[in-house]
């Protein structure tokens, strides 16, 4: 008797792709509409930030479990996303229940829609970080509906390595942050220890290598690797908009040593403490 002829079955989305990604953006609004309906009885938007990375790992779970694609690789990238979105979800929810005020970002928001903000914040604060959120785990939700599963390679490695690279880099900044802020003494001071010495946000620069991690990982399937902008996305976010640009417009006013410490001091990628200063000086 003839053996069957041996046949390889090409990776692919699974069949209802587009109603799965249509579960998981649901799935992040019901969970956006219902923290903004909680900050309209707070009168207070900052809460949403402690529920950005939560976001990602409901996007990813909500994958994972309607597709029941359960496999090695799709634990990997669910379980990765979701140890992030613990850390980072219940360092700022910490952050936010021990200040009394709305963030000054949303207060300056609210002072310039007045009543009206509580209507536009759905779409211009929560709405939007729902649809960011569900963009930039675009690769991860593609690689979870990739059929069959792909088998953990070199790109899976690499990737995870990366992403705990840059998942202790956040973590690490976080913690150094919290214990400097906490000591009365360095009030309105410029935090310049430890990480924050070799970069203005390293907090930002390792969720960026982080975000870059979970991709490689996720490009175990090739469908993933059309989604490179997510990462490209994330990494555009944390420089240009919410991340960099934004906190460095307002914290020299409130820390009046923040200009001296940006000559010293790279802005994203960590440098040696000084580099910036003579890499200066050999330019002249």
């Amino acid at each position: 008797m003839e053996s069957a002829p041996f046949t390889l079955i090409e990776p692919r989305l699974m069949t209802s792709w587009p109603l799965y990604l249509l579960a998981s953006a649901l799935a992040v609004a019901a969970l956006m509409g219902a923290v903004w309906l909680w900050s309209l009885k707070r009168r207070d938007v900052s809460m949403v930030d402690a529920f950005w990375a939560p976001g990602f790992a409901v996007i990813a779970w909500t994958l994972l479990i309607l597709t029941r694609n359960v496999t090695p690789f799709t634990l990997l990238l669910v379980f990765l996303t979701t140890f992030w979105a613990i850390r980072l979800g219940t360092y700022l929810a910490s952050r936010w229940l021990f200040h009394a005020e709305e963030d000054r970002r949303y207060a300056a928001m609210r002072a310039h829609h007045g009543e009206r903000f509580g209507r536009v914040s759905l779409y211009t604060v929560f709405g939007l970080q729902a649809a960011l959120m569900w963009l930039i785990a675009l690769p991860l939700q593609l690689a979870i509906l990739t059929v069959p599963s792909p088998t953990l390679g070199v790109l899976g490695f690499l990737g995870a390595a990366l992403f705990l690279i840059g998942f202790s880099l956040e973590a690490a900044a976080d913690a150094q942050l919290h214990a400097f802020k906490a000591d009365p003494a360095n009030e309105d001071k410029v935090m310049e220890c430890g990480l924050w010495g070799w970069s203005r946000h390293p907090n930002y620069f390792g969720n960026a290598v982080l975000w870059w991690g979970l991709f490689l990982a996720a490009a175990e399937a090739e469908a993933a690797r059309w989604a490179f902008l997510a990462p490209a996305l994330m990494t555009f976010l944390l420089l240009r908009v919410s991340g960099v640009r934004l906190l460095e417009k307002t914290i020299a006013k409130r820390r009046p040593d923040y200009e001296s410490y940006k000559t010293r001091v790279n802005a994203f990628v960590p440098l040696p403490p000084g580099w910036r200063k003579r890499h200066k000086s050999l330019e002249r």
